[in-house]
């Protein structure tokens, strides 16, 4: 090409942008960075309330608002490590589908509830721990009360369930829990937890945390159910009760990534040479390693030291596949894998003793990942025994599986 043709092209051009940089990296790294930043319990709950069962336990609640028509509670329990705000979501799909009230509980050891053992996770003492706060509730006459577990949670509510401890027990849902694949995993869990960053430098690291390690899928469920399992270093409280964030905070969290190399860094990112189209040198920064982040800045840590219940955990799973089946309950099975069912609840699936449902695309926090699709799966369930009354127009659909 001349030299002349050239000039009369580049005449026809349209103006550079000042600085010689075209913001289309930049503007297409930002379209795809995600916001971390914390919600609070009460966007999900009408209220909260530490119920004091004795002088030794006190129990944190947290409840939707009462149904416009007589409807059965909701009793949630969570899983280990996590808090009753996990599920926060799940919450507002299910009351806006049938009249119920849930009923959520941070477990002894964690979220804010307060006892003065809180090593001892054995699920006797856990299921007693369930039985007395619903007495407690409910002094006079005890509502009809549908449990639903998930995990350590499932297996606790089986326990809870197998010992009779509330007679207005109707029934009984187990999230991702099965005796033989929870007993073959113990063997790595360990490994696992060790695994597992020890601090963050703030709660919007944490959440980030997160959905990237893929503990949960959903960061909106995560933004609320994270803050539930991390306490503050300094005021060793719960991070809920740092919330809400000043705008500083979220400011400098969202320049602290946990993880520096979040993004694959395409051609067009690259910044030019000095005095090549106007780009400085000045403009590379080099990233912060994790490990140096976190040492820099170990503000939060996680509320529950997981590994020292080793000991209760053989107990949590042991037995739970007969206790299950010989619940005299209606009994669900929720699954993130076809694969996790073992031998006895296989034989007891085939006798018809339960129904199941499988979810896919989800990881272990089922009702994290698919708040809406669990939300309808047990709904359903509940309104073909004819425990709940459907809200609005939801319509009950039969089970795929």
């Amino acid at each position: 090409m001349s030299s002349l043709q050239r000039t009369m092209l580049k005449s026809k051009l349209p103006p550079t942008i000042p600085g010689g940089r075209i913001g289309r990296a930049d503007s297409f790294k930002k379209s795809r960075i995600r916001d971390y930043k914390p919600c609070m319990w009460n966007e999900f709950f009408a209220e909260k309330e530490d119920v004091i069962v004795d002088g030794q336990r006190k129990f944190r609640v947290y409840r939707t608002k009462k149904p416009e028509k007589p409807g059965p509670v909701l009793l949630l329990l969570h899983g280990g490590g996590y808090s009753a705000l996990t599920w926060a979501h799940f919450c507002s799909e299910v009351t806006s589908m049938i009249h119920c009230q849930c009923l959520c509980v941070d477990l002894r050891g964690h979220g804010d509830s307060k006892v003065d053992d809180e090593d001892d996770l054995s699920a006797d003492t856990l299921s007693k721990d369930i039985g007395d706060l619903v007495a407690k509730l409910y002094p006079e006459e005890v509502p009809q009360i549908y449990v639903v577990g998930h995990s350590m949670g499932g297996a606790i509510a089986v326990h809870f369930a197998h010992m009779a401890l509330v007679p207005s027990l109707i029934g009984i849902t187990v999230i991702d829990v099965v005796e033989g694949t929870a007993m073959e995993a113990l063997a790595s869990m360990q490994s696992f937890l060790r695994s597992r960053p020890k601090y963050f430098q703030s709660i919007p690291n944490a959440i980030e945390w997160c959905i990237r390690s893929g503990q949960v899928r959903n960061v909106d469920s995560a933004k609320v159910s994270m803050p539930g399992q991390i306490i503050n270093c300094t005021t060793n409280q719960l991070a809920t009760n740092d919330l809400p964030l000043p705008d500083e905070v979220l400011e400098e969290a969202h320049h602290t990534s946990m993880f520096p190399n979040a993004f694959s860094i395409s051609e067009d990112e690259e910044v030019g040479n000095p005095g090549e189209d106007g780009a400085e040198s000045t403009d590379f920064k080099k990233p912060i390693t994790t490990k140096a982040a976190t040492d820099a800045a170990k503000n939060y840590t996680w509320r529950i030291d997981l590994a020292k219940s080793e000991k209760y955990w053989v107990g949590w799973f042991s037995g739970l596949s007969d206790k299950f089946l010989n619940l005299r309950l209606p009994k669900q099975l929720l699954l993130a894998s076809i694969d996790g069912l073992d031998r006895t609840l296989t034989v007891g699936q085939m006798q018809g003793r339960f129904q199941m449902q499988v979810l896919a695309r989800c990881g272990h926090a089922v009702h994290e990942d698919r708040p809406h699709e669990v939300a309808e799966v047990i709904s359903g369930y509940l309104i073909r025994n004819r425990f709940a009354e459907a809200a609005g127009e939801f319509r009950c659909h039969m089970p795929s599986c």
